[in-house]
């Protein structure tokens, strides 16, 4: 056999999946992991107390026997034997299999002189290292050679006198390959013990990085909407104030004070997110006036002064609802409320400016919303293919629902989005 060094791994506290710790039929299993990885760090601190007790252990177990009258050895030749049991085990984590030789070398040439050693016990420690850091294939080669070494050391001493006072010899022996067998499952069961706490951390990690990809992609979303319907109001208000300032200035300073009052409650927004997602340095003097409130989550309740924003830009728009909107949940009003958004920015970037919207919002078992506009239409690519769709999709299938659009009869496009008042999918337990 040769040598097989285990490179040592840092163990730290193990972070557990969800399920495994709140289920409570597996916080037991949770808790015994986490104990024993706790042992494994106060381990891991200490090292030197377990290198060299395990060898003092076995020197310990080894000295009364040099003073049984049945071996025949000398002192010295016993105290040698000692030592080469304990010492190779100084060594028994990074080179298992070498060590385990070694004391299965010695413990063949203390049978052969007819010693008796309570050192011995050094090689159920170097079998129980090699399950536990070399392989399968070669720790069932050691067991074998355990076992048929403690056959013939059991018929040595039966045949030569040393085991007369025992009545049954043969229990003796298989309760001894019982104890090597345990020795050997224990260092094997360590071995998967650690396979299992990578697998759990690596999902737990998995599960951290999902999450992580979650909140960057509801992040996206909502600077998208933010920005991309901000600035379509103000790009096309900007060309309205620029044709009318030269006929009607009083007009077009009414436009400019719109245009403002839109960054402000953009800037408003995106203060706000940032605050959500943990960022300190928010801006706070980059607006015309740095006072600007945070502004909090927007709901149906601010549809009305989004359709006047939208009014502002040139396209006429009339709002028809149903039921009662103001019942429905904060984030399911804000998932209406950005698909609404989106849907005007479509039509304020792709259609006439003179073109009629109609947008229809019906609440219940089902809440639905629709917006038509008269166009003109355009080709599919180019209205709401993009990143608007994907997220108004997004938004939809987090409250069981989808959005579908297209050109509609009156030459212009349409939003259809069907959503379920529950709860979001994203917040469900796994």
């Amino acid at each position: 056999m040769t040598a097989s060094p285990a490179p040592a791994r840092p163990v730290g506290r193990p972070r557990l999946p969800e399920p495994l710790t709140s289920d409570p039929e597996q916080r037991v299993i949770a808790s015994l992991v986490t104990r024993a990885t706790a042992v494994k760090r106060a381990d891991l601190a200490h090292p030197r107390y377990r290198r060299w007790g395990v060898p003092a252990l076995c020197a310990a177990l080894g000295l009364p026997s040099l003073l049984n009258p049945a071996n025949t050895a000398a002192l010295p030749t016993q105290l040698g034997l000692l030592v080469a049991f304990c010492v190779p085990l100084l060594w028994r984590e990074r080179f298992p299999v070498t060590v385990f030789a070694l004391t299965t070398a010695v413990s063949a040439v203390a049978l052969g002189v007819g010693t008796f050693n309570g050192a011995d016990a050094a090689r159920a420690i170097a079998l129980f290292n090699v399950g536990r850091h070399s392989s399968p294939r070669r720790l069932v080669i050691a067991l074998a050679v355990t076992v048929v070494q403690l056959v013939a050391w059991a018929t040595v001493y039966w045949t030569g006198g040393q085991l007369e006072r025992v009545t049954r010899p043969e229990v003796v022996t298989a309760l001894a390959i019982a104890a090597v067998c345990a020795f050997a499952g224990l260092g094997l069961a360590g071995r998967m013990v650690d396979v299992v706490v990578q697998g759990l951390e690596k999902e737990r990690d998995q599960q951290a990085l999902l999450a992580a990809a979650r909140e960057r992609a509801r992040v996206s979303r909502e600077m998208h909407d933010i920005l991309g319907h901000t600035l379509a109001v103000v790009v096309g208000l900007a060309d309205g104030a620029a044709a009318l300032a030269p006929q009607r200035p009083e007009r077009a300073a009414e436009t400019l004070r719109i245009i403002a009052e839109s960054g402000r409650d953009a800037l408003g927004e995106l203060r706000r997110l940032l605050a959500v997602i943990g960022a300190e340095d928010a801006p706070h003097g980059d607006a015309p006036h740095g006072d600007a409130p945070l502004a909090p989550q927007p709901g149906l309740a601010d549809l009305d002064a989004l359709l006047e924003r939208f009014r502002a830009a040139g396209p006429t728009v009339a709002l028809h609802t149903g039921g009662d909107p103001a019942g429905l949940s904060q984030g399911l009003q804000l998932a209406v409320y950005r698909i609404v958004q989106e849907a005007l920015t479509n039509t304020l970037k792709h259609a006439a400016p003179d073109t009629s919207v109609t947008v229809a919002l019906t609440t219940g078992d089902v809440v639905r919303v629709s917006v038509e506009d008269t166009g003109p239409a355009r080709p599919a690519p180019t209205r709401g293919g993009g990143q608007g769709l994907v997220g108004m999709r997004e938004r939809a299938a987090l409250y069981r629902g989808e959005v579908t659009s297209g050109p509609n009869a009156h030459g212009g496009w349409s939003v259809h989005a069907r959503l379920v008042p529950t709860t979001p999918l994203e917040n469900r337990p796994a």
